[in-house]
């Protein structure tokens, strides 16, 4: 069984720096989309067990969105990136170049569903391709679900369907800056069996 609760400094950095340039490229991305600047860091990255990200979330019963990405590859894993619905609704604002408050999460369109599976994509690519760049490894993700429940519902629907997944995940805080605005989303990298292994071996940072 493998046990990466105890990263070691330089496994930190190497993965914190995987998340500051793909959070650096998404901004940029994002920003080509809104017009506007857009910041984007990753304030924290740890590994921490599967167990704990409810609370990391708010509660079981925390109403979330989150965006799954199930990626296939050499270290074959699934991505999730969630946050909190009322941020959500303020991220689709924002790239639909509306005022805040237009969105009713709990009543997405089409065009508003869209949008937010356009920024996983952003995210779940950006970030990929900087662990890509690192690593040699070859990531390709799936098309996103996009999921707006409890965060209990989320996680226990993910593991419902794919059940392979290791006991911790790779967590990238990402927060978003827009103006005086914030938002602050987490980016779960859920690795299967022996690819998280993979990945800091890939780093030359191996466990």
């Amino acid at each position: 069984m493998e046990d990466f609760t105890q990263l070691s400094g330089l496994q930190i950095d190497a993965l914190r720096e995987i998340g500051n340039i793909g959070a650096g490229n998404a901004a940029t991305a994002l920003a080509q989309m809104v017009q506007t600047k857009i910041d984007m860091t990753v304030p924290r990255v740890s590994i921490l067990p599967f167990t704990e990200v409810p609370d990391l979330l708010g509660g079981a019963d925390a109403h979330v969105v989150g965006i799954y990405f199930n990626v296939t590859g050499p270290a074959p894993n699934s991505i999730l990136f969630i946050l909190s619905a009322e941020k959500a609704g303020f991220l689709i604002d924002m790239l639909l170049l509306r005022p805040n408050g237009a969105t009713d999460i709990n009543n997405l369109d089409e065009i508003e569903m869209s949008a937010m599976m356009e920024l996983g994509n952003i995210l779940s690519a950006t970030y990929l391709n900087a662990m890509s760049m690192f690593t040699q490894l070859k990531f390709v993700p799936s098309v996103p679900a996009l999921g707006i429940d409890m965060a209990g519902a989320i996680l226990n629907a993910i593991l419902a369907q794919f059940g392979e997944i290791a006991d911790h995940v790779l967590l990238l805080e990402t927060e978003f800056t827009k103006d005086e605005d914030e938002v602050v989303g987490h980016f779960f990298l859920l690795p299967e069996p022996g690819s998280l292994n993979t990945i800091l071996k890939a780093l030359g940072v191996s466990y």
